[in-house]
């Protein structure tokens, strides 16, 4: 537990360095997800950093696309590419674009930004895995904003139509999105209410709570003829003060005295 508890640390610090450096970038959304990541990087999933075209490879699918920084950090913690690469974000020509891109970054399942699109993919996913035999477990971060769009809806039904027990749909609920609140915008809730009545399992869960969030996981494998909806509820911008649940951190970039805050705190008070 404490070796996750401390990858989280260190992935909200990549998250927070690298959104500085590229002076661009989306830091609530990828810090409220970087718990949920980091269970999955390190506990939940069987990859290989080494081989990333394997075939029987879990699959994660990060649908909110622009939060891309949380997992790029996890795949260079993971060994997929040299670290010193983080710091090429956003910039021409590198592997590190605004929007997670498949062909260019090595251990990303899915090509994804434009919202709504990849609990549609995972379904494709987890039934060309199961028509090929394979153990995979396919996992979809989706917003709570995000679940807005009716593809999602589409995507539920199908899921719950062909029984993917294999398919894990997680629900990063931070309440804000771009514009403000999600309920101001257009409720989303009761969140778990509307995915049972599609078909599919729900387990609630502390999204920054890493004991809470294993036993999710553990939770969902049980799972058999239905896919899991996971309703994991957090704070956008969590381990920055000055972030947390402010919608202007959506897509904002911290200054110089700004990152400097943000490291020392995730830290707990050294910022070097």
């Amino acid at each position: 537990m404490e070796m996750l508890q401390k990858k989280a640390q260190e992935l909200r610090c990549h998250i927070v360095s690298m959104i500085h450096q590229a002076k661009s970038g989306h830091p609530g959304g990828a810090l409220s997800a970087a718990d949920l990541v980091t269970a999955l990087y390190w506990s939940e999933m069987d990859v290989r950093p080494q081989e990333p075209a394997w075939n029987e490879r879990d699959r994660l699918i990060l649908s909110k696309g622009h939060t891309c920084p949380v997992i790029y950090a996890a795949l260079a913690m993971k060994g997929y590419y040299d670290l010193s690469v983080l710091a090429t974000l956003r910039k021409m020509g590198s592997i590190l674009q605004g929007h997670p891109d498949m062909k260019k970054t090595p251990g990303l399942d899915m090509t994804s930004g434009s919202l709504g699109q990849g609990l549609s993919v995972g379904v494709g996913m987890a039934l060309g895995a199961r028509a090929n035999g394979w153990k995979s477990r396919v996992y979809v971060i989706l917003g709570d904003g995000e679940i807005q769009e009716g593809q999602i809806w589409e995507a539920a039904m199908s899921a719950s139509k062909y029984q993917l027990d294999n398919l894990v749909a997680i629900i990063d609920v931070n309440q804000l999105q771009v514009d403000g609140y999600c309920s101001d915008i257009m409720p989303v809730e009761p969140i778990d209410k509307k995915w049972e009545a599609f078909g599919w399992e729900v387990i609630c869960a502390d999204g920054h709570d890493m004991k809470d969030i294993l036993n999710t996981f553990a939770k969902a494998r049980e799972i058999k003829g239905k896919p899991v909806c996971i309703v994991a509820r957090t704070v956008k911008g969590k381990g920055v003060d000055y972030m947390e649940g402010i919608c202007d951190w959506h897509g904002m970039a911290p200054n110089d005295e700004q990152c400097q805050s943000a490291l020392c705190q995730i830290r707990g008070g050294d910022a070097q």
